[in-house]
């Protein structure tokens, strides 16, 4: 009697295991994903490139003279005028040098003076005539060249500008070339980033009459400097280990924000035409290849590898894999294998790009 019970129950439990699983395997069927397709539009993709800020003119200021610093008349981070006087050093030698040479100079000019007089009157010739006039001549020109001197001693900024710190103080001894400090005239930056050989052979494509490129600036703070800047000059050469071409562009800097020495982010805009675009989400990744799932006419699932040529945010632009008449999975990627036959719904390209957040895994 309990041998029939224990082979009734077992029955009831396969069959009731049956059903489930029976029951499991309709309700997979039934199961809908999410299809879409390609679209092809123009758009435009944002490049960054790490770039260094440089002043438009960023110069060291340098002792023109050996001797001591008698004076500083301006202060580390001020801003000064061109012909402005900034330091000072101990004239006392220059200006001894320069009467010296003023009062050799007046007395070249008191005999030459007298001596054309004489020659004037035919009192001596031409030719000792000549010869005063040279001597006067050297005289005043010595007088000049200490004059020259004398004005070394005093350091004056050659560009309106800021100054940066000191590198001397009051009082020390000067040697001729020694570096006192540096001037920056910040008005207009340069700021120069590295672009790739296969960007800069895009750009230079779709460049057309020379008109200037406009870019924009992210600063270290993450934000965009105000006033976009336009690309000025590319160098001659590519760096042979980089693979790089340094590009230079100029930005308007009206209330000094950026200084020399910065750092940040060069943004610059490009513009695709008749780009194939998919959504991120419809992609996997095998050993660094890119794939999606394409949906074959009779609803079988089938992998491909597709080729990226641009990447922006939730979207990728399709280089070559795929046409705009292929049906791509856009859910459930980690549910299907190849070759699974599915039941989807399919929605168009627009309504997805529109979403894009919205489709998480």
């Amino acid at each position: 009697m309990k041998r029939i019970l224990i082979l009734v129950s077992l029955i009831a439990l396969l069959c009731h295991t049956g059903c489930e699983t029976e029951h499991g395997e309709h309700k997979k069927e039934e199961v809908k994903f999410l299809v879409t397709c390609p679209t092809r539009k123009d758009t435009s993709i944002t490049r960054d490139y790490v770039c260094q800020i440089h002043a438009i003119q960023h110069i060291e200021i340098r002792a023109l003279e050996g001797g001591y610093l008698e004076k500083v008349f301006v202060d580390e981070g001020q801003l000064v005028k061109k012909g402005q006087i900034m330091f000072q050093i101990m004239p006392v030698i220059y200006q001894a040098e320069f009467e010296k040479a003023q009062a050799e100079a007046e007395g070249a000019k008191i005999e030459y003076s007298n001596t054309k007089s004489l020659a004037d009157n035919n009192v001596v010739s031409p030719n000792e005539l000549a010869m005063s006039k040279a001597r006067f001549d050297k005289a005043k020109a010595e007088m000049d060249l200490a004059q020259a001197h004398l004005r070394f001693a005093e350091i004056r900024a050659p560009f309106d500008g800021l100054i940066d710190r000191f590198h001397v103080r009051l009082g020390s001894l000067l040697e001729e070339g020694e570096l006192l400090t540096t001037l920056s005239d910040n008005s207009e930056m340069w700021v120069y980033f590295n672009v790739p050989e296969a960007e800069y052979l895009d750009y230079k494509t779709r460049e057309k009459n020379d008109s200037p490129v406009e870019v924009k600036l992210q600063m270290a703070n993450n934000q965009l400097f105000e006033y976009p800047g336009v690309v000025t000059a590319i160098e001659a050469d590519f760096n042979n280990e980089t693979g790089n071409i340094a590009f230079r562009a100029t930005f308007p800097n009206p209330e000094g924000l950026l200084r020399h020495g910065e750092t940040g982010n060069i943004q610059m805009t490009d513009l695709l035409i008749n780009a194939l675009l998919i959504p991120q989400k419809a992609t996997f990744e095998i050993m660094d290849k890119k794939y999606v799932f394409v949906i074959d006419e009779n609803n079988v699932v089938r992998s491909r590898q597709i080729t990226i040529g641009e990447e922006m945010p939730h979207i990728y632009v399709v280089k070559e894999g795929l046409t705009e008449s292929d049906k791509i999975l856009l859910q459930g990627l980690r549910k299907v294998r190849d070759k699974d036959v599915i039941t989807y719904e399919f929605q168009e390209p627009d309504s997805v790009m529109a979403h894009l957040e919205l489709y998480a895994e």
